[in-house]
């Protein structure tokens, strides 16, 4: 199962992440793929509403990884700055830890990711994005059926 949206907006953007973020539990891994500027971090602020973050979220790209406080915690990972790198940063803490892990650039790590996540690839069109979302493993197929019974999943 692979689902494409197409949105015309941050804020459409945003609105199908914080309905992910409604339905996501701890260990749930979401990769997340694009260019520079598709809108991975876009998608993660409203992933990080629908986990009802209160804080501000922005790109951990000098961090690494950032962590807030949610209904269940967000682990926001921005491993960009890892390319070419074999530094192992405690991944597995995180990936088996309490909370929800959003990791872009993550084929970048590829070697420290569980065999089962979202991944999900964002493309930056003239008129808005596409979104592909690709489960790996029965939990994530779950989540993608959950989420297109959502009406705003009908275009």
């Amino acid at each position: 199962m692979e689902i494409v949206l197409h949105t015309n907006s941050e804020e459409e953007t945003k609105e199908i992440a914080f309905l992910l973020g409604k339905i996501v539990q701890p260990n749930d891994v979401i990769l997340l793929e694009g260019d520079l500027g598709a809108g991975k971090t876009t998608f993660t602020k409203g992933f990080a509403k629908g986990l009802e973050v209160k804080r501000t979220v922005n790109s951990p790209t000098f961090n690494i990884i950032k962590e807030y406080k949610g209904r269940i915690p967000l682990y926001h990972m921005d491993v960009y700055r890892l390319e070419g790198s074999s530094e192992d940063l405690g991944f597995d803490e995180y990936f088996m830890g309490e909370g929800v892990c959003v990791v872009e650039w993550a084929h970048l790590i590829s070697d420290y990711l569980p065999n089962e996540f979202l991944k999900i690839i964002i493309t930056h069109k003239e008129d808005g994005r596409v979104i592909t979302f690709i489960p790996k493993g029965n939990r994530y197929e779950l989540v993608c059926e959950e989420l297109i019974k959502d009406d705003r999943f009908s275009n």
